[in-house]
């Protein structure tokens, strides 16, 4: 999958949230809602974590230097797990207090149709921007399950636009649920029970995404199907026997360090082994094209040693 499909995927995103958002504070306003409040704070939440996402891209772009030889690609990693902190605190935290609020103090529902249309239009929104994240999700994903696949990428963008865009269309949902009971039955403890409702979802999907970020922000290796087909792709019969040590770290996304120390057929001269290390690099490039920096230590098996 190309870098541009995950900038389509969260471009797509903001600009559906941008636009959710602005329709969610005036229906607020209009109706008094909670749990309209509530789901345009998420939104607004939301829209703030699409362009902090983008700024981290951006800011991973920076050319090595002195200071960071290796790069800025982490950034990416950095801005996803602030993400994850804005979702719980400006989305979680806020709804639940409101929705105790609305419990507690509860207020009639004024303009309840305006809500519910646009509640209608904020859902179609989001399954846009869902349907986007899901077609650049898929050549990563392959035959995993989408829990897997958000489990185990090292793309930052596309776990953080998957996992807001299906709660949102969860949240919308219960927002949906708590306007309509207010509705039906006259009662807008209703709507603070949504609000809390929507609240408990953020806090879940934060909480995922703080634990899966934190993962990658440290460092994450390369996938057992990479290890496995990087240690395959170090191996020539005829210069290269063997694998003695393999340590990869995701840098950024498309960036993945490799060390190995290999052992090498007996009797090489220096040239030949130089030419095998070389060759070795390139096959691990043509069949893990995110390798980067690649660092090959030749070495005899102790037994050769003594």
């Amino acid at each position: 999958m190309s870098s541009g499909d995950s900038r389509k995927a969260v471009l797509a995103a903001f600009a559906a949230d941008a636009g959710i958002t602005v329709a969610k504070f005036g229906g607020a306003i209009l109706t008094g809602s909670g749990s309209m409040l509530a789901e345009a704070m998420h939104s607004l939440a939301d829209t703030a974590n699409q362009g902090l996402l983008l700024v981290g891209r951006r800011r991973a772009e920076q050319a090595p230097d002195q200071l960071h030889p290796f790069g800025y690609g982490r950034n990416r990693y950095f801005y996803s797990f602030v993400v994850a902190l804005v979702i719980f605190t400006l989305g979680s935290l806020f709804a639940i207090n409101e929705g105790i609020h609305k419990i507690r103090e509860p207020e009639p529902l004024e303009s309840a149709g305006i809500a519910i249309g646009i509640l209608v239009i904020a859902m179609c929104l989001e399954g846009y921007s869902l349907a986007t994240a899901r077609e650049a999700s898929a050549p990563l994903k392959g035959r995993n399950s989408w829990w897997r696949f958000i489990r185990t990428t090292r793309n930052p963008e596309l776990p953080v636009v998957l996992l807001e865009d299906t709660g949102a269309l969860i949240g919308l949902v219960l927002a949906f649920l708590g306007v309509g009971l207010t509705v039906l039955t006259d009662d807008p403890i209703w709507d603070g029970i949504g609000t809390v409702a929507i609240g408990i979802l953020l806090g879940a999907i934060a909480v995922v995404l703080i634990v899966e970020m934190k993962s990658l922000l440290i460092g994450e290796g390369a996938t057992p199907d990479e290890e496995r087909r990087i240690r395959e792709s170090l191996v020539d019969v005829n210069r290269i026997d063997g694998v003695l040590q393999l340590k990869t770290q995701y840098l950024a996304p498309d960036d993945l360090l490799i060390a190995a120390k290999v052992t090498m057929v007996a009797g090489l001269d220096i040239s030949t082994v130089a030419t095998a290390i070389d060759a070795a690099e390139a096959r691990v490039r043509q069949v893990v094209p995110a390798a980067g920096d690649i660092y090959i230590e030749p070495d005899l098996h102790r037994s050769r040693r003594e």
